[in-house]
């Protein structure tokens, strides 16, 4: 009898124990709900009961692998089977970034005190995230080139944004090594403006704010939209030529690039619209002067911030039109009180305030009395 009591309370244990395995398994077969992506080509969310899943799809350019990261909001409903690179518990309490352009969505969630560390802080132009730099809340870690990751170690956060132009990161192997996660954000490859805009929401899941960012976006997204239509109210379509000489050649952008896209969106005709590329394209200051002789107005001269630099560095300046008329506009006579440029800061996340700024310019008429927040004229 002790045997076949042994037997079948064996075989009644093996029973629970394979109902408990089905129902694991049959949790892990679960739809999840797939948030909304518009424009963003670099990443995807996809929400869960208890967890989300980010999958980064464009790290940087010509990536050929993409990276699954596992949202947890609670342990006990993530599935045993689920495959993923990173693990990562959320709300984020405690976070590093690495560039600029992270720190808007920050503010715009409302999650600004969880910054705990960023790699040069003067390029930081916000005066909410600055107060805080007065506060000693956000420490110094050197350059991105050379982050210091013993400090960083020390502030244990409970994650790193990195971005990199490859797979090849000494630094960040370091930091994960020690146990910290680091997640690559891919916004700066997204090549339409609303594309990098709704990396808010790459944030928004990290911070378990998902509805926060879309509704976020929905606003930037309605205001783009309505800029535009303004824009397209006007028949005149001026010549705009942007971009800047470095060295020997004129760098320009590319007419698939997002800011191409402004200029589009702003109702002007863009000089060199019909190319396409990654990047900038360079090209001869003769070739330039040959094209855009002519050309209405000149944005975004690099880092000119007067006329007399842009004579000093070459009295040819003057012989464009756009140039003699004084209708250049920079976007570096906007800094913040340590000199870093708002626009490579906020312009990302804020399209809307670019696509203004720009109908401003070419289209005054539309935007009486309005005060443009990154393009002024040279001075």
């Amino acid at each position: 009898m002790r045997p076949i009591l042994i037997l079948c309370i064996s075989l009644l244990f093996l029973s629970c124990k394979n109902e408990e395995k089905n129902e694991v398994d049959s949790t892990s077969q679960e739809i999840g709900e797939s948030l909304k992506i518009e424009n963003a080509h670099g990443f995807t969310i996809s929400k869960y009961n208890g967890y989300k899943i980010l999958t980064i799809t464009d790290p940087w350019p010509n990536a050929e692998k993409s990276f699954k990261y596992l949202l947890v909001e609670d342990e006990s409903k993530v599935p045993s089977t689920i495959e993923f690179d990173k693990k990562i518990n959320i709300p984020i309490k405690r976070i590093v970034l690495t560039s600029t352009t992270h720190i808007p969505s920050l503010e715009a969630l409302d999650e600004t005190e969880a910054l705990i560390g960023f790699p040069g802080l003067d390029y930081i132009s916000s005066e909410t995230t600055r107060a805080l730099i007065a506060e000693n809340k956000i420490v110094e870690l050197g350059k991105n080139e050379a982050i210091n990751t013993e400090i960083l170690i020390t502030l244990e956060p409970d994650l790193v944004i990195g971005f990199a132009i490859d797979g090849n990161n000494k630094t960040y192997n370091t930091i994960e090594k020690s146990g910290i996660p680091v997640i690559f954000n891919g916004d700066w490859t997204e090549e339409s403006p609303m594309g990098k805009a709704e990396w808010i929401k790459f944030f928004g899941a990290l911070f378990d704010k998902s509805e926060e960012a879309e509704e976020i976006y929905d606003d930037i997204a309605k205001n783009y939209k309505e800029a535009k239509q303004l824009a397209q109210s006007v028949d005149e379509t001026p010549l705009v030529i942007a971009g800047s000489m470095y060295k020997d050649s004129w760098f320009v952008p590319y007419g698939n690039s997002w800011q191409a896209q402004f200029i589009k969106d702003a109702n002007a005709a863009y000089i060199y619209k019909d190319t396409e590329g990654s990047g900038s394209k360079a090209l001869s200051f003769e070739s330039v002067l040959n094209d855009a002789q002519n050309a209405d107005f000149w944005v975004a001269p690099g880092q000119f911030q007067s006329y007399e630099q842009l004579y000093e560095t070459s009295q040819h300046y003057k012989q464009f039109k756009a140039v003699q008329k004084k209708k250049v506009f920079t976007y570096s006579n906007t800094m913040g009180a340590t000199g870093g440029v708002l626009y490579y800061e906020l312009a990302p996340n804020r399209p809307d305030l670019v696509l203004k700024d720009l109908i401003s310019i070419f289209h005054p008429e539309l935007l009486k009395d309005y005060k443009p927040t990154f393009f002024k004229p040279l001075d």
